[in-house]
């Protein structure tokens, strides 16, 4: 039995959406990041930086969602990956680590909007210019798919695409693919079973004016 510790709206939907789309049988924990289980021991033996996602899958344990991504297509989902040597291995491998590029401007956004509370902790010039580099980014995503046919790599950047949605306009290429992310049925499960928003309480972010 795989089991995933998850909160809703984090990093953890892009492997709930994973596990959605592969059809298997898990566990959903849901955590906060609101009260102090992420920091407990037992957590930590888990994922040593007191995040998630983790999963446990019988004696293997990850804490890092784009491994947990690549262990999941290559132990239950080889239609979700590119093999070596394939056709589109170049631009899977592209896809799933672009998602990393995306989820740095995202990160710093959510800082700066979600965890800095006091308008005086922060710099709205870097709100401004994060909002500016991410818009950028996404010009590099869709309309079709990373590698041609769905893949691993469209779960990564298909969660950057939703979340940066709370930041930018985006780009219509990159709108597009998130519409056909939308459209897939597991998508819209694992959106059923995320939970109650706990970290975006607003639709939009927009970033401050000059």
């Amino acid at each position: 039995m795989i089991r995933l510790w998850h909160v809703a709206q984090s990093r953890s939907f892009r492997v709930l959406w994973a596990l959605e789309e592969i059809g298997t049988e898990y566990e959903l924990i849901r955590c906060s990041f609101f009260d102090r289980s992420l920091r407990a021991p037992e957590h930590l033996a888990r994922s040593p930086a007191g995040r998630v996602p983790a999963l446990q899958d019988g004696a293997t344990v990850l804490s890092e969602s784009g491994a947990i991504l690549i262990w999941l297509s290559e132990t239950r989902a080889p239609h979700l990956r590119v093999a070596e040597g394939a056709a589109g291995r170049a631009a899977f491998l592209q896809g799933l680590h672009y998602a990393e590029t995306l989820g740095a401007h995202l990160a710093n956004l959510t800082q700066h909007y979600i965890v800095l509370r006091e308008a005086a902790m922060r710099s709205p010039t870097v709100m401004r210019l994060e909002a500016k580099r991410l818009e950028n980014a996404l010009r590099a995503v869709g309309p079709g798919w990373a590698a041609g046919a769905f893949t691993m790599a469209d779960i990564a950047q298909g969660y950057a695409v939703w979340l940066a949605q709370r930041f930018v306009t985006l780009p219509e290429a990159a709108a597009l693919y998130l519409a056909a992310c939308e459209r897939r049925p597991a998508f819209q499960r694992a959106l059923a079973q995320d939970g109650p928003p706990e970290i975006y309480l607003r639709e939009f972010y927009p970033p401050p004016e000059e």
